[in-house]
């Protein structure tokens, strides 16, 4: 079973367990001063996917308390950059990518990571700013069940390139990140800019969402999720 709650901008946590002897908690871009409020989450493992305030915030993840020799001597296990790791049962890939459509002369570079636990696959794209993936990224991304990207623009990919990266993923499940919020010091685009160029006229906001394998949408089929912040 696996648990997303979101925080806003691209910070989520992804908690996955099958019984209290096999449980990881993964924190994704936690981020600083952008007006938002960042939950006190707790992490055995910390995904950064570029250096950038609104990303790199990792003073205030604190590790899972629950946790008994939490790896990294009392710290949450902190990937930052492309690779392959294997944490408490939970398999990551870092995946090399650019912040913009320049090849990283604008922004420079960002890591998109793959998380694979309990029979499930998640990707999460960060600030990714390229028009479309490349098929080596493609082939390295593979079949995933939820996609978490930035929808936007400004700083990221577009409404209607967010689309297309979709329609090269092909997820079951998407959830929109990294859009306009009240309270946030940015000013991006609206989701319902990508809801509608998803052909959704709206989606429920939900306050977490709690997924198994087996709930997945079925082939073909694929599911908007829209978490509230």
């Amino acid at each position: 079973m696996a648990k997303v709650t979101w925080a806003g901008q691209s910070c989520f946590q992804i908690s996955v367990s099958n019984g209290k002897d096999n449980s990881a908690n993964i924190v994704i871009d936690p981020f600083g001063d952008i007006g938002l409020k960042m939950p006190n989450f707790e992490a055995d493992i910390l995904l950064v996917s570029h250096d950038h305030e609104d990303h790199n915030n990792i003073k205030a993840v604190k590790p899972t308390r629950s946790a008994t020799g939490v790896v990294g001597g009392g710290s949450p296990f902190l990937i930052q950059g492309p690779g392959e790791y294997e944490v408490k049962g939970v398999f990551i890939q870092g995946i090399p990518s650019f912040h913009d459509d320049k090849e990283g002369k604008e922004r420079g570079t960002n890591t998109m990571y793959t998380i694979e636990a309990e029979g499930l696959r998640f990707c999460h794209l960060g600030d990714f700013g390229q028009k479309q993936l490349t098929d080596e990224q493609l082939e390295k991304i593979g079949t995933i069940d939820v996609l978490m990207i930035p929808v936007g623009g400004v700083f990221t990919i577009s409404s209607a390139e967010a689309t297309k990266i979709v329609g090269q993923i092909e997820p079951k499940m998407v959830i929109p990140m990294h859009y306009e919020l009240p309270k946030l010091k940015f000013k991006l685009d609206s989701v319902d800019k990508f809801l509608k160029a998803m052909g959704k006229n709206s989606v429920t906001p939900q306050d977490k969402l709690v997924l198994k394998a087996s709930t997945l949408p079925k082939e073909g089929e694929m599911e908007i999720i829209v978490l509230q912040a």
